[in-house]
């Protein structure tokens, strides 16, 4: 069988890769996981200047899932090239960088300084991401917006580029499609639902941004009809992420019309669930006399 699949110049060996914010930089993963058996990973979200990110606390459970407000917490572009780097160029498979940032001349230093990594094949660009005050939402919720952020992003990046896209919008076809007219080869969706938590004996909010991203078992609903409505509007791949726990969760985007899926909340509960999905789906084509992954796609 041949599980191989292409996102623009991307290739990955399965569909299967692990969600930005939620695998690290996939070395702390190491023990739980053989990256031999992964399409790849998508690392956290890297801006060109350190983040401290929210205050505490900032992160809750809930009932189907959970609420984050990390706030993009990392130690910004030029530590990631001189000390993360060298050692993710060395994992066996492909690594992409999650690009974050509050103004469009940050997304396009980053995205020139991950121009430049002879190991970095594409980048995600975040777009959406509900925890950010400046930048992330304001550049996600209009498709004038978002394509703004492509072009100019477009003009300084020559490899793979995929957008991740925010549900948090009346029509993210729109935007999806605003998206590929820009320049972007791939979009990755959904991004969190913007949602809340409150203790009601402290009668305050859980989060310390009251506000948070909702992902997990919870949004995959929501997902898998946004993902098979953009895959029914664009031409480029359309990768999907949100709530998937398991292989028949995996094959349900693919069926909608996902390239590859993105594997988050489901790694906090069992770290090594992202390779037991890329056998899964093994397995299912395996039942189903499917000699190609793509062969999955019928919706």
């Amino acid at each position: 069988m041949d599980l191989s699949v292409r996102i623009g110049e991307l290739e990955l060996r399965n569909p299967v890769l692990t969600a930005s914010g939620t695998f690290g930089y996939g070395t702390e993963y190491a023990d739980f996981v053989d990256f031999n058996c992964l399409g790849g990973i998508v690392v956290k979200g890297t801006t060109l200047h350190a983040r401290e990110g929210n205050p505490y606390p900032r992160m809750a459970e809930t009932p189907s899932g959970m609420l984050n407000a990390v706030g993009l917490q990392n130690k910004g572009a030029r530590y990631f090239v001189e000390h993360i780097y060298p050692v993710v160029s060395e994992l066996p498979t492909q690594v992409i960088v999650n690009v974050s940032g509050s103004t469009i001349d940050d997304y396009v230093a980053v995205a020139a300084m991950m121009n430049e990594l002879e190991r970095i094949p594409a980048i995600e660009l975040n777009i959406s991401c509900p925890n950010v005050k400046q930048g992330g939402m304001a550049f996600g919720v209009t498709p004038e917006g978002a394509a703004s952020v492509v072009k100019a992003v477009r003009e300084v990046y020559a490899k793979t580029l995929i957008v991740k896209l925010s549900p948090n919008v009346t029509d993210i076809v729109a935007i999806a499609r605003a998206v590929e007219e820009a320049g972007a080869d791939s979009v990755s969706l959904i991004n969190t639902l913007l949602g809340m938590a409150i203790d009601a004996e402290r009668r305050r909010p859980l989060l310390s941004t009251v506000t948070g991203g909702l992902s997990g078992p919870a949004v995959k609903p929501v997902a898998l009809r946004m993902v098979w409505q953009v895959a029914q509007a664009v031409s480029i791949p359309v990768i999907g992420m949100g709530g998937i726990r398991t292989a028949t969760d995996a094959v349900e985007f693919l069926l909608a019309g996902a390239t590859a899926v993105e594997i988050g909340t489901a790694n906090f509960i069992d770290p090594s669930v992202s390779q037991k999905i890329a056998y899964g789906i093994a397995e299912y084509m395996a039942r189903h006399g499917m000699e190609r992954v793509s062969d999955i796609t019928m919706l």
